[in-house]
């Protein structure tokens, strides 16, 4: 504990906070016959390094905090964090998530320190291999976290897009508590897995005397798909400086508090 307070107090006076949130799911299809695949889910959600005191921020999946980490009220140089999971609650107990389907996923940020701020998300969404390993070959974009607010609430840095990442830029102040708006407009309200990942099949066919049996197998069979989510806030205070230093990112902060990328 003492080397994190060594840490915190000779800290850069930029202030910036890391929330990280992960969603795994899990496809697992049937081998044999035209049983339809099926996904399980678990999830996994990490919390990651604070720098400064007086900032802190959640993040909120359909209303609920999922995940947060805020400096102490205690003053003594402790940190009051959650680490929660994403999907937790998207279906009934007992229910199987469904190819094809769309569920409500409403992703916001909220500010819960003690100063204002500004905050950016990055999304990553990618495929592992039954043995946990990154597949290439299967594309993101079946995971569809379908993006809202483009271009009025939220900006994407175009530059930092890759076909895993996307980062967005809230363009507004978020304010602490009492001071003004602390929650941001929703950047994603609905998760679906598209249904073409089922319909890759390899069929075999083999022969027993007069009997002729068929075996299909599920191409994608135990593949697992990850949804990552990572918040990150600064502090009103020289906020075009602070978002350099701490993101790498040329910004401009209008006299209205409106934030907007440097190109």
């Amino acid at each position: 504990m003492k080397k994190q307070k060594k840490r915190l107090k000779t800290a850069s006076p930029i202030v910036t906070v890391v929330l990280f949130a992960a969603a795994v799911v899990m496809l697992l299809g049937s081998s044999i016959g035209g049983t339809r695949a099926a996904l399980t889910y678990y999830s996994e959600t990490y919390t990651s390094r604070i720098q400064m005191y007086d900032i802190g921020v959640s993040l909120l999946e359909n209303d609920r905090e999922v995940s947060w980490r805020d400096y102490s009220s205690a003053g003594d140089g402790t940190w009051n964090e959650h680490t929660g999971t994403l999907l937790e609650n998207m279906l009934p107990e007992g229910e199987k998530l469904t190819l094809g389907r769309r569920y409500q996923e409403n992703l916001k940020v909220r500010n819960t320190g003690t100063i204002n701020q500004y905050v950016r998300v990055s999304i990553y969404k990618y495929w592992l291999d039954p043995q946990g390993i990154k597949m290439r070959d299967l594309s993101p974009d079946l995971i569809d976290l379908n993006l809202v607010n483009l271009g009025t609430d939220w900006i994407e840095d175009e530059e930092a897009r890759t076909e895993e990442r996307t980062v967005l830029y809230y363009n507004k102040l978020l304010y602490a508590e009492g001071q003004g708006t602390s929650e941001t407009a929703l950047f994603a309200d609905t998760l679906t897995i598209d249904d073409s990942i089922a319909k890759k099949v390899s069929q075999e066919t083999k022969k027993e005397g007069n009997y002729t049996t068929i075996i299909t197998t599920y191409d994608y069979d135990g593949v697992s798909f990850r949804i990552e989510v990572e918040v990150d806030a600064v502090q009103e205070h020289n906020a075009e400086d602070a978002i350099w230093s701490a993101w790498g990112k040329r910004i401009t902060v209008s006299e209205d508090g409106t934030l907007s990328l440097t190109k």
